[in-house]
């Protein structure tokens, strides 16, 4: 597995485990960014989405699909400007910013990852 397959595999698996927390115990996360609890079903159904979505960055690392990867950096670094907007605009806690991390360093490990691929073809 390549270096930015091998990122994107355990983004899959982030994203995997995100998404059935908030399927199974969403509560929890709400409590972590002070959010009221819920019991309505919408944070289940984006947990739902969550999973679908590391199915696709699952099934795109094992198949070395670096077009998808290189499309995953610019959404997964547009992740922290969406949360810094919504903490500027009082729409969520900061708390949030720090959640939008996790999306933009795992975006540059990726694009690290694809230039390093990329530097050591041309040396061959």
């Amino acid at each position: 597995m390549s270096k930015s397959a091998r990122s994107i595999f355990f983004y899959s698996l982030y994203l995997v485990v995100l998404g059935l927390f908030l399927i199974l115990v969403p509560n929890i996360l709400l409590n972590l960014f002070r959010y009221p609890e819920t019991s309505e079903v919408w944070i289940r159904v984006v947990g739902m989405l969550v999973i679908l979505l590391g199915f696709y960055f699952f099934h795109s690392a094992i198949n070395d699909l670096r077009v998808f990867f290189q499309a995953t950096v610019y959404a997964r670094a547009s992740v922290p400007v969406f949360f810094v907007s919504f903490v500027l605009l009082d729409f969520a806690e900061p708390v949030l910013i720090l959640f939008g991390a996790i999306d933009g360093l795992s975006g540059l490990w990726t694009q690290l990852a694809l230039w390093s691929e990329v530097k050591k073809k041309q040396l061959i």
